[in-house]
This record gives structure tokens, C-alpha cells and sequence, in this order.
């Protein structure tokens, strides 16, 4: 279980990197493929954090941003040193968060059986007036 302390800091990094990403970096296609850093992990000790980013796009792209992010880690970890307080700014490591996706996946899902079933209840519902007439 995270500390409250480490659960902090994981929310100060994930505020942070967010605004880094948005307002500092040059490169547009990291702004133009819509990404979203979902949550963040540090380890107990500080010396890692897991960047669990969301971005939609195919796989070529998403690949495509995280290789960007990942060849801008020393920039990202070195503006992050300048706004948050820590004694050591961890090492940031990158990852693709497709729970968003699934999300939408499982969405479609509940709604497509709501849409059976309605459908369903409709067709028996008009056999049981004809039955009745």
C-alpha cells in the first residue's frame, strides 16, 4: 500500500508533467495526438515513476508518442525538477494505459445487450397485444 506521502507526490508529478507536456514541449505531434497521463506510480523510494499515459490513435501512433516521451524523459524530469519538492526527481518510465479504451469497449458491450434486450421486450410485448386482440 502507498504512503499518503507517496500518493501525494504522485499526484504533484502527474499535475505537473501534464502541464510540462502541454505548454513546454515543442514537438507537436506529442500535442496533436491527444495525450492524457492517467496516473502515475512512484516506487517507495523515489528513484522510479511509472507514467501510465493515454492516447488515442492506432498503435503505430501511440507507439509513435510514447518513443517521443521517452526520447524527452532527461527534458520532462529535469522541468519537473524545477516545480516539484523532492530531494531527488525520480526516473520516469513510460507506459500505455488502454484502460480508457476497454473502458469504451465494455461500454459499447452493455450497451449493444441493453439494445437486445429492449429489442427483445419490444417484439414480445407487440406478440403478446396480437395474442390479446
Amino acid at each position: 500500500m502507498a504512503s499518503h506521502r507517496n500518493e501525494k507526490i504522485n499526484g504533484q508529478i502527474q499535475r505537473e508533467l501534464s502541464l510540462i507536456i502541454i505548454h513546454k514541449m515543442k514537438d507537436t505531434r506529442i500535442r496533436d495526438s491527444n495525450v492524457s497521463i492517467t496516473r502515475v506510480r512512484a516506487t517507495p523510494d523515489l528513484k522510479t515513476a511509472t507514467v501510465y499515459v493515454s492516447i488515442f490513435g492506432d498503435e503505430a501512433q501511440k507507439k509513435a508518442v510514447v518513443e517521443l516521451l521517452n526520447n524527452a524523459k532527461s527534458f520532462l524530469r529535469s522541468s519537473l525538477g524545477k516545480v516539484i519538492t523532492v530531494h531527488s526527481v525520480p526516473a520516469l518510465i513510460f507506459e500505455i494505459d488502454d484502460s480508457v479504451e476497454y473502458g469504451m469497449h465494455i461500454e459499447s458491450i452493455l450497451k449493444s445487450l441493453k439494445d437486445d434486450k429492449e429489442i427483445k421486450d419490444d417484439t414480445e410485448s407487440k406478440e403478446d397485444n396480437e395474442e390479446n386482440s
